[in-house]
């Protein structure tokens, strides 16, 4: 079963709806979510907020956040979660933001390295990973393993709970 089968099994079973907010994934958990057949059962919202005016006006990212800690940050991976949380009403939201490549790494954010953030029940828990630590500098890998990792994020949380 793929993990996109498995999380909206869950969803559905235990009641609850799921959110995103994605920059570096760029719509693609709010995709993999929607390819199974029934997911507008739970899924509620996906906002690809790929500039920082989005991240900002739409899902409510302080600009400090931004100014202080980048748009590539745990503080940013966070609030993006909860914005979207926010304005969709759902139980659980995941974001991510990061840097995909193959350009766009820094010394402290290499290519790959992308901080994931999941709110739900007033909490939030977030995660720095690095993607191409195998060497893959491949932009549509990483996406689809951050993505992945995500629904994985919110599977783990909803086993958690229930």
């Amino acid at each position: 079963m793929s993990v996109q089968n498995e999380l909206v099994d869950l969803l559905k079973k235990n009641q609850m709806t799921i959110s995103s907010a994605e920059s570096c994934t760029g719509g693609m958990i709010s995709q993999m979510i929607t390819d199974v057949s029934g997911a507008s059962e739970v899924f509620e919202l996906g906002v690809c907020s790929y500039s920082n005016r989005i991240k900002i006006n739409i899902l409510g990212v302080p600009k400090s956040v931004i100014d202080e800690h980048t748009e590539v940050s745990t503080q940013c991976a966070e609030e993006m979660a909860i914005g979207v949380m926010r304005l969709s009403g759902s139980d659980i939201s995941v974001s991510t933001t990061g840097i995909a490549g193959p350009s766009g790494g820094t010394a402290e954010n290499p290519v790959g390295t992308v901080y994931l953030a999941l709110a739900a029940d007033g909490a939030v828990i977030s995660e720095r990973k690095n993607f191409n630590e195998d060497g893959c500098n491949d932009r549509a890998v990483i996406r689809r393993r951050c993505a992945e990792y995500a629904l994985t994020m919110a599977i783990d949380y909803i086993k958690r709970i229930s």
